[in-house]
């Protein structure tokens, strides 16, 4: 085995004439991607950025509140976004909003587990704070018996 342990990933994506490809993830799973300016049918390439942050952090951030034995009960994530005007249109700012609902649930569990996952766990924000201001805030609603 080589000294690094860089592992390869391979995506593949097969073009299907219609200003979309159908990718396969190195997992198996398939995702249309659509780059047409009107009339999608399946989310861009820069869409699918923005999910792929959300998914990241929210996967941190329910699994530390977890851990934490919060009483979540719902779990959102808004993510708004600015991209510069000139190509390649890269974002700039980008703001994560976590909603949480739940029993009693910690305002410092939430404001750690979201720090946690943007300082150590969640490499999509890594990638993305090289080069976008990335602005967090959470907002917890008491659940109602």
């Amino acid at each position: 085995m080589a000294e690094n342990s860089v592992q390869e990933r391979i995506t593949r994506l097969h073009y299907t004439g219609a200003d979309q490809f159908i990718s396969e993830s190195p997992s198996g799973h398939a995702v249309v991607v659509d780059f047409r300016h009107e009339n999608k049918s399946a989310a861009s390439p820069m869409e699918l950025v923005l999910i792929a942050l959300g998914g990241c952090t929210g996967a941190d951030v329910a699994s530390i509140l977890e851990k934490k034995r919060q009483r979540v009960t719902s779990y959102d994530i808004e993510i708004r976004a600015e991209r510069r005007d000139e190509h390649p249109r890269i974002y700039t700012k980008i703001e994560v909003t976590h909603l949480v609902r739940g029993y009693g649930v910690d305002e410092k569990a939430v404001a750690h587990a979201i720090e946690l996952s943007e300082t150590k766990y969640c490499s999509v924000s890594a990638m993305l704070a090289a080069t976008a201001q990335i602005v967090t805030s959470y907002k917890i609603t008491e659940e109602q018996n």
